[in-house]
């Protein structure tokens, strides 16, 4: 049974929408009382929360941003406070409750919350006492001796005062659980100019503590990714993050959000990629939005906090001693002894013709190039099996393939069984990779499976080499040589870190990185690892142009472009193609010269299945 705090280290969560906005598009107009509506037209509400909670979310908030003395005193209605708020959270909590969930806090994983909203108070005219009895009388209607909301969400705070007058406030409320949201509006900054590492600050010892920041509102989903990016390193507690849809455009009397469900998920996923423990929506955004969000990082989520629990051996059955690293491949013998290898990366055609693919690799064994990368399902897109073009490769080109082995599409014995049939075909390296989630892809209905993720499968192989398999029973020992990816460049490097060493004792053999842009952060991160147990293999992309680095650095998921090498491209963007691309050689050249004393080798990729450029930065 998980507590909201306890979920939010659990999983990553699913915030609802914005209230206000929504009512608006229901043709409620601003001359009235929101939350006055949870009395008067509890249905509409009901319809509103039902539609966030169809749409994925996790977490449903009351209608009350505004239901304190200050504000309903303005309709008259402050006599009503208590009834109000009452009122939002008994319909949030009908609501959550009727989508087969648990109510309470969650009696199992996929239990939907109720988090009970409190907007700020203007205090200009009130003291600090009046200030902390207006909060009060919310909280406890909220909460209502733990019958109401699962969690108080102070949202919208526009300074740092305000966020610590509502923690010194809760301090008369000490059992109950309540996070500290702030706005972020320009430059990571609040309106009153307060920077993310103020406002994030830790809360004075002697004042009741939040069990999460958050931050929503502010300039659009690309502001609050770059308030993230800092965030997440001055924080140790979880980060909530509710973007709006950007700054409304005036058309024709409307004030219209522009920001498109898919370019809201867009931004989800890298701010789920970069640790946040939940997201969510708020001003412009629609049941819609939360949907592509919820398609979006779930699936991500699942594959990250996939478990897999290996079946003891049967009595009968004994571990098998596994084939020498050195002697499985051509690859693990030089990895083995620390040689410079050098792989190129080639992506499988959508058709089944493999005889393009075929010669090219022929080519690259050639120019004695020692592997050929075969990605599997990049970017959830949808190809001719991997494991295919693997087998036809080592057979007609005499050139071992590195097999991509992603955990996404299929279940565990869908698994066991292609990597016994990598090992019938004689493909023995291989990299194993969660996968990104299918919403990325152009067949955003397909469903992820994750029953594991890469650490898992790297437990997997390794029996499968000392010869058992899933279920403890007894089979010829494989020689696989297990690979695993690394992303020295992700802003959660903590992270990172731990899940390396993971894999590592899961039984990772060797490592390939991400395309890395900036030397400076793979060798920062070889150096946060110290005597790394196993060779590294560096991923180096060659950019074909400015375009080109554009789409790296805003659509490729753990790929970051650092703005000296944006500038170098966008330097040479008015030149043909030719000259951008003979700069993006260049800097990839640099980058392997920088980094080839702490590498064991290269991957290069070639872009658009151009074997000529990755040549060229090899050559």
């Amino acid at each position: 049974m998980f507590t909201f705090a306890e979920a939010l280290h659990q999983r990553l969560l699913v915030f609802d929408g914005p209230m206000g906005t929504e009512l608006y598009r229901h043709h409620i107009f601003t001359n009235r009382c929101f939350d006055e509506l949870n009395l008067t037209e509890p249905n509409l509400i009901e319809q509103i929360l039902t539609d966030y909670r169809e749409a994925g979310a996790d977490v449903l908030t009351t209608n009350t941003f505004g239901a304190n003395r200050h504000t309903l005193e303005k309709y008259g209605i402050a006599d009503r406070l208590a009834e109000i708020n009452k009122a939002g959270a008994q319909i949030a909590r009908k609501i959550a409750m009727s989508g087969s969930h648990a109510p309470g806090g969650g009696s199992s994983e996929n239990s939907l919350f109720v988090a009970g909203s409190i907007g700020p108070i203007p205090s200009g005219t009130y003291s600090e006492p009046e200030l902390e009895t207006m909060i009060l009388e919310q909280v406890d209607a909220l909460w209502d001796s733990g019958k109401g909301v699962d969690v108080i969400l102070f949202e919208t705070q526009p300074s740092r005062k305000a966020m610590e007058r509502a923690a010194r406030t809760m301090t008369q409320r000490p059992k109950i659980p309540f996070v500290l949201s702030c706005t972020v509006v320009s430059d990571t900054e609040s309106a009153s100019g307060e920077p993310i590492a103020r406002l994030l600050a830790p809360i004075p010892d002697n004042f009741a503590q939040p069990i999460a920041f958050g931050m929503n509102c502010g300039a659009g989903p690309e502001g609050l990714l770059q308030a993230a990016e800092e965030a997440v390193k001055i924080t140790h507690l979880p980060l909530i993050v509710q973007p709006n849809a950007g700054i409304p455009k005036e058309f024709e009397g409307r004030r219209i959000y522009y920001s498109s469900p898919e370019y809201v998920a867009t931004y989800a996923m890298r701010l789920a990629n970069l640790g946040v423990a939940a997201i969510g929506g708020c001003c412009g955004m629609t049941p819609e939005h939360i949907r592509e969000i919820a398609k979006m990082v779930k699936p991500l989520d699942k594959g990250r906090s996939a478990k897999i629990i290996l079946h003891a051996a049967q009595p009968e059955v004994k571990e098998q001693p596994e084939t020498p690293f050195q002697d499985r491949s051509r690859l693990s013998w030089k990895l083995a002894r620390r040689d410079w290898v050098t792989t190129v990366e080639l992506v499988p055609p959508r058709g089944y013709d493999l005889t393009e693919i075929v010669e090219k690799s022929r080519k690259l064994y050639r120019h004695g190039i020692d592997a050929i990368n075969i990605p599997d399902g990049p970017r959830a897109s949808s190809r001719i099996s991997p494991l295919v073009v693997a087998q036809q490769i080592l057979r007609e080109a005499n050139i071992e393939p590195i097999l991509h082995f992603c955990c996404r599409d299929r279940n565990l014995i869908g698994m066991q069984a292609d990597l016994l049939g990598c090992a019938a075909f004689g493909i023995r390296n291989l990299l194993f990779v969660t996968g990104d989630p299918p919403k990325l892809g152009g067949y955003p209905d397909a469903t992820g499976v994750f029953d594991t993720d890469s650490i898992g499968m790297s437990a997997v192989q390794r029996r499968l080499n000392r010869g058992i398999d899933l279920g403890g029973l007894a089979l010829p020992p494989t020689q696989a040589v297990i690979g695993v990816g690394l992303d020295p460049t992700s802003l959660d490097r903590k992270r990172e870190l731990d899940r390396f060493r993971k894999k590592i004792d899961a039984g990772a053999e060797f490592a390939i990185t991400q395309p890395v842009f900036d030397p400076n952060a793979l060798l920062s991160f070889l150096e946060a690892i110290g005597d790394c147990p196993i060779p590294v293999i560096a991923g180096i992309w060659p950019l074909t142009s400015y375009r080109n680095a554009e789409f790296m650095q805003n659509e490729v998921p753990g790929v970051i472009v650092p703005d000296e090498t944006m500038n170098r491209m966008q330097a040479v963007s008015k030149y043909s193609k030719e000259d951008q691309l003979a700069v993006g050689v260049e800097i990839a050249r640099e980058m392997i010269a920088a980094v080839r004393g702490r590498v064991c080798g290269v991957q290069v990729s070639a872009p658009f299945g151009r074997t000529e450029i990755a040549l060229a930065v090899l050559e």
